[in-house]
C-alpha cells in the first residue's frame, strides 16, 4: 500500500558515500559528536534521519555536499564495535527530496524535505523475467541475510529493482540515478541495460 507524501522540517541529514534504498539495511559506525547527537535525538523521539549520497566532500570532517534526493533511515539496533565505538543498524524507508538545507553550530546538516509516495506494487513483467533469477544468485553470493525472504518478493518490481541496485557493483552516480527513478519498471530497464558490463566472457 502506498503512503501519502509528507513534509519533514528540520530533518537530520547524514551524507554518506553510499546510497540507501527503501527496504534496505545499513550499518554505520558513529564517532563524530554531531552524529552521536543525531543518533541520540532520533532514538529519543523514535524518528528517522535522512541518508544522502555525498556529491562533494567526505563522510568525516568538514560538512559534505549531499544529493537532494535521499532515503529516510529508521534506527533498528544499537551495538558497540570492537573499538568501543557506537554502531547502528538502520532500515531504509521513504525517499525524499530536500528543499532547503541549513547547518547547526556543531556542523550537523538539517533539511526541510518532501517525502515521496511509495511506489505502486507492480509485478515483474515477462520482458524482465531474467532479473529475479539474477538477483537470487546475487543474494546467494553476497547477501545471505536476504535468502529467507518470501518468494513473492521476487515478483515485486520495486523490491527486485532496489535489491539489485544495492547489490550490483555500481558507481555512486548510477546508484543515485536508480534511487531517483520514480517508475519501478523504468528502474528494471536501466538495470537490464547495465547488466552486460557484469557478464563473464
Amino acid at each position: 500500500m502506498g503512503s501519502n507524501p509528507s513534509s519533514r522540517s528540520d530533518l537530520p541529514l547524514f551524507p554518506l558515500s553510499t546510497v540507501l534504498y527503501p527496504g534496505g539495511l545499513i550499518q554505520l559506525r558513529i564517532f563524530e559528536q554531531r552524529y552521536l547527537d543525531m543518533v541520540r535525538e532520533c532514538a529519543r523521539h523514535d524518528s528517522p534521519f535522512g541518508v544522502c549520497l555525498i556529491l562533494e566532500g567526505h563522510e568525516a570532517g568538514d560538512p559534505a555536499v549531499p544529493a537532494a534526493v535521499g532515503t529516510l533511515a529508521q534506527i533498528s539496533d544499537f551495538f558497540s564495535t570492537g573499538e568501543g565505538l557506537l554502531a547502528i543498524t538502520a532500515r531504509g524507508g521513504q525517499r525524499f527530496r530536500v528543499q532547503h538545507v541549513h547547518m547547526r553550530d556543531n556542523g550537523q546538516l538539517r533539511g526541510d524535505a518532501q517525502c515521496w509516495e511509495d511506489e505502486p506494487e507492480l509485478e515483474v513483467p515477462p520482458e524482465f523475467g531474467l532479473l529475479p533469477g539474477i538477483l537470487e544468485r546475487l543474494i546467494e553470493q553476497v547477501a545471505p541475510h536476504l535468502q529467507d525472504v518470501p518468494r513473492q518478493h521476487y515478483d515485486n518490481a520495486s523490491w527486485v529493482g532496489f535489491r539489485m541496485a544495492e547489490l550490483l557493483p555500481l558507481d555512486g552516480s548510477e546508484r543515485q540515478m536508480l534511487l531517483e527513478t520514480r517508475d519501478p519498471l523504468g528502474r528494471l530497464a536501466q538495470l537490464r541495460d547495465l547488466l552486460p558490463r557484469f557478464q563473464r566472457e
